[in-house]
């Protein structure tokens, strides 16, 4: 019997061997063809002009031919003392702020009314104020330019027109309103993308412990604090932090309704890009403002999800 195990075993050992070098290399062989595709794009689409952009952010540079006359930090030093750049970072923090203060909790409330309160004819409600997501927002911002058009003929001062003592509004011409009705037309793209997210993680909070914390006693306001809020915080972290990031990258809507203006009143990071680097073909200052711009996002995107959204990351491993 030995002696038969002798002539056996060995040639078995080495089927054994064989077939875990074959499954290593199908699962190698699976995995290379699903990271391969991702990784190209990535690096043709993401990586490299992401470094291409910072090189030539160290050059004046038109965009012809390659970059020769180099200037080390003086695109940014020029973004550091010019006031229109300041001016655009600064309105793209106001519509972040806006955003958070105004659109997502207007979106949270109406979430509630609609995924727990006895609204009639919810479903169609939902739908409606999901549309205007739909609409691409080069559609949106052509239709709201006709809403609110500055001259008598937009369609708001037509409709407030029939107030008694109404004035007409330039709602993208005067530089006190132009970024305040931008932020209404972001809002009415988006408000219902953020309203579905919030139903969404409403589903995973259990009406039966909110129905058990109302037997106790407890308030709406305090069920809603201590019970339905907690609940949905990862989906309340996810919300904010795609609105900063949208925040700061908005651009379609507000080049087709104001180009920046008036006099650079609604003159946001991705427009002055745009208006100051590509159009007046001075790709090295455009690109010194793309890596900021990459730069501020990058940062927030790090630490927010290292500081705030790390839990969920917990909850999922």
């Amino acid at each position: 019997m030995a002696a038969i195990r002798s002539r056996i075993l060995p040639g078995s050992r080495e089927r054994a061997s064989a077939g875990k070098r074959r499954r290593w290399l199908g699962k190698t062989v699976t995995v290379l063809v699903c990271i391969v595709p991702g990784m190209t794009v990535f690096l043709l689409f993401l990586l490299i002009p992401m470094i291409q952009s910072a090189r030539y952010s160290l050059y004046n540079w038109n965009g012809f031919g390659s970059p020769t006359d180099f200037v080390g930090l003086g695109n940014y030093d020029q973004l550091y003392h010019n006031t229109v750049f300041r001016s655009a970072v600064q309105h793209s923090f106001v519509i972040m702020f806006l955003s958070l203060g105004i659109q997502l909790p207007l979106s949270l409330i109406m979430a509630l009314m609609v995924g727990r309160g006895q609204l009639p004819g919810k479903a169609l409600f939902r739908t409606i104020l999901f549309v205007p997501y739909v609409f691409s927002e080069v559609i949106t911002a052509i239709i709201w330019r006709y809403v609110l058009h500055p001259s008598s003929d937009g369609l708001v001062n037509v409709l407030m027109g029939n107030i008694p003592g109404y004035q007409t509004i330039g709602w993208l011409s005067d530089r006190n309103v132009v970024l305040y009705s931008i932020f209404a037309v972001i809002t009415w793209k988006y408000f219902g993308f953020y309203m579905i997210l919030y139903m969404a993680g409403l589903q995973a909070v259990s009406k039966d412990l909110e129905d058990a914390a109302r037997i106790d006693g407890a308030s709406e306001w305090r069920v809603m604090r201590y019970i339905t809020l907690p609940m949905m915080g990862s989906t309340l972290r996810l919300t904010v932090f795609l609105s900063i990031l949208g925040s700061f990258q908005v651009f379609v809507i507000i080049w087709i309704l104001t180009q920046g203006g008036p006099v650079n009143s609604s003159q946001v990071m991705a427009t002055y890009l745009y208006k100051y680097g590509i159009k007046n073909f001075k790709l090295g200052f455009g690109s010194a403002v793309a890596f900021m711009l990459f730069a501020i996002t990058l940062v927030f995107s790090l630490g927010y999800q290292r500081m705030l959204m790390r839990q969920d990351y917990g909850d999922i491993t």
